[in-house]
């Protein structure tokens, strides 16, 4: 066993033993909820003032506005970043874009016609983490399909620097995808702001990002409130799971694993590898890379509370992924592109030893805002779907009511609600005549 990162053999597990390891580090909700809550109150009580307040506490910045357009300010980062974030957001725009789906319409017997219209949703809140660095890539993953989705009013949130500023590359981002109102707030405060609206800030109907336990927090409380918001969806801290075999090249493990743990120490980097393949390289890469990050610490921790779970066989490998439903599942075997039908459960997928999981992170075109903590046994990553509606729509014609009317009759009186069946009853009364 290497001090750096806990390794584990399947046969020597129980299926009980097994199950635990999938199991994500507890959280203690009762406690964040309590710090939350105050906050979330006191911003639907006070409005901007609050904002001012909690931003003044945990950012430590001033604030003259609250809000600021995008259109007011020319914003152009240096040429370099420019380019990167030009040739990022046209691969995400054309991925996103690829995911129209056409309005359905059918005729499910004679005379009776269904269909299934798209609709955007009105207004969106995107949350755009700050803390030790900004993140335009979530600024490009959230705006962008919010754009193409033709949401009417798209309010962005994201901590201000020290001096009450927003970043450069986050304003040349909104002003490009047409974001209507930046908010200088982070935090519960903010997602708070945006569920309930205040003086300066617009209500929004579904608030989307990633964020702190706090942030996440915030999110879980809202959506089950009076605040009548929806959320994109549960969130915990980042993962990763690498299926790899005795071909996979181990500079390229430890580099995928450390990506994660550099997060932050409550993320969780696994590796599940066939007892035919040789670990030592990778544990010798993952101490040697680990020494140059300059966020060492936190992937230490994280590492401390992450595993290798040495497999009898590939197959072992998928069903263990299966079970654990990772948030990224990056597989580095000889045949990766054939595995990928044995996959039921990934937040998001990277095959073969050329794609590290940095790239669905900023630029292939992918989103990043996935579901984490096994939530992706039962849902899906943000997508253009994630900032539209589809509403069904039905008529009938007179033979399709004269046809289909008296099988609602029937099944209305079986379940006893008489003015449903009286809807139709009156209807085929007026044809009869």
């Amino acid at each position: 066993m290497n001090k750096i990162i806990n390794v584990i053999k399947q046969t020597e597990l129980s299926q009980k033993e097994l199950s635990q390891l999938c199991e994500r580090p507890k959280i203690n909700f009762q406690e964040i909820f309590s710090t939350v809550e105050p906050i979330i109150e006191d911003v639907r009580l006070n409005g901007d003032s609050a904002i001012r307040k909690y931003t003044r506490e945990f950012d430590g910045a001033e604030l003259q506005s609250i809000t600021i357009d995008p259109e007011d300010f020319d914003a152009v980062p240096e040429d370099e970043v420019k380019k990167a974030i030009d040739r990022a957001m046209a691969n995400i725009h054309r991925f996103h874009s690829a995911q129209h789906i056409s309005p359905i319409e059918i005729e499910t017997e004679p005379g009776v016609v269904c269909q299934r219209v798209v609709r955007p949703v009105e207004s969106v809140g995107l949350y755009i983490p700050g803390g030790t660095a900004p993140l335009p890539s979530t600024a490009m993953m959230l705006a962008i399909p919010a754009m193409i989705a033709g949401c009417k009013t798209v309010v962005l949130a994201t901590p201000p620097t020290r001096d009450g500023e927003i970043p450069e590359t986050i304003l040349y981002i909104a002003k490009r995808t047409g974001v209507s109102k930046i908010i200088k707030a982070g935090g519960a405060q903010a997602i708070a702001a945006m569920a309930f609206g205040t003086e300066t800030i617009p209500k929004v109907d579904k608030i989307f990002g990633p964020g702190n336990q706090y942030v996440t927090a915030a999110k879980m409380i809202l959506q089950n409130s009076d605040a009548l918001v929806g959320i994109d969806l549960p969130a915990g801290p980042s993962e990763v799971l690498v299926i790899a075999d005795e071909h996979a090249d181990p500079s390229f493990i430890a580099a995928d694993l450390l990506s994660q743990a550099e997060h932050g120490s409550d993320s969780q980097s696994i590796l599940v590898i066939p007892e035919t393949a040789d670990i030592e390289p990778i544990l010798n890469e993952l101490n040697r890379q680990l020494d140059l990050l300059s966020r060492k610490e936190f992937a230490r921790k994280a590492l401390s509370k992450s595993f290798i779970l040495i497999t009898p066989n590939i197959e072992s490998a998928l069903d263990f992924s299966n079970q654990y439903a990772p948030e990224h599942l990056i597989i580095q075997t000889e045949n990766a592109d054939q595995l990928v039908e044995r996959i039921d459960h990934a937040g998001s997928i990277f095959l073969g030893p050329w794609t590290p999981e940095s790239m669905g992170d900023y630029a292939s075109g992918t989103n990043h805002t996935l579901p984490t903590y096994g939530y992706a046994k039962m849902y899906s990553g943000v997508s253009l779907q994630s900032f539209q509606k589809f509403i069904t729509v039905q008529k009938l014609s007179e033979n399709g009511l004269r046809s289909l009317g008296p099988v609602v009759e029937i099944l209305a009186n079986l379940e006893g609600l008489d003015a449903h069946k009286e809807a139709v009853t009156v209807r085929l009364k007026k044809l009869s005549k």
